[in-house]
């Protein structure tokens, strides 16, 4: 877990402090597949602003993760360029919106807010391609290498008045 201690800076009201910081990443765990990301510790710009109400953090950093399509379960990556702000408040009011959960014991967890920055920014289905065309539904065989189809067989008695409904309206 990699953290960043706020109490060694020495910022006064508009002033900012501007650094590389190493942030150890760890695997997530999306619909039950595993991603890798790779290199699993990555370099960071990190920018703390002190502004006279509060202290602003933003934290930007490419990432690739290594996983599963979850189409056709092959090989996916993912590359993405993160670049995520946070807000805390010097003297909190109780109004949760204006704390961050990252700033803990006057460390900033590095880690953690990494974590949820790559979450957030994640695409709805991590594919393989565009086009993958996933895997045969009767067979399981991944359609992208073996495009085939199979003959209409019997089919389940539970549709046929749907099917006979098609029948009289086509």
């Amino acid at each position: 877990m990699s953290r960043f201690p706020l109490r060694s800076l020495k910022l006064r009201s508009g002033e900012e402090y501007r650094d590389r910081v190493e942030i150890a990443l760890e695997p997530f765990e999306l619909g039950g597949l595993r991603y890798l990301p790779v290199p699993a510790e990555i370099e960071a710009e990190l920018v703390v602003q002190r502004a006279t109400s509060g202290d602003v953090f933003r934290l930007s950093f490419p990432v690739r993760l290594h996983g599963a399509c979850v189409r056709c379960l092959e090989d996916a990556v993912v590359e993405l360029a993160i670049d995520a702000r946070e807000y805390q408040d010097a003297s909190p009011s109780g109004d949760e919106n204006l704390v961050t959960e990252y700033v803990v014991d006057d460390q900033l967890e590095l880690s953690a807010w990494a974590r949820d920055a790559i979450a957030l920014a994640l695409p709805d289905q991590i594919l393989c391609r565009p086009d993958c065309a996933g895997l045969c539904p009767e067979c399981g065989r991944n359609l992208n290498v073996e495009p085939h189809e199979h003959e209409s067989g019997e089919t389940d008695s539970r549709w046929a008045a749907l099917e006979s409904l098609r029948d009289r309206l086509g």
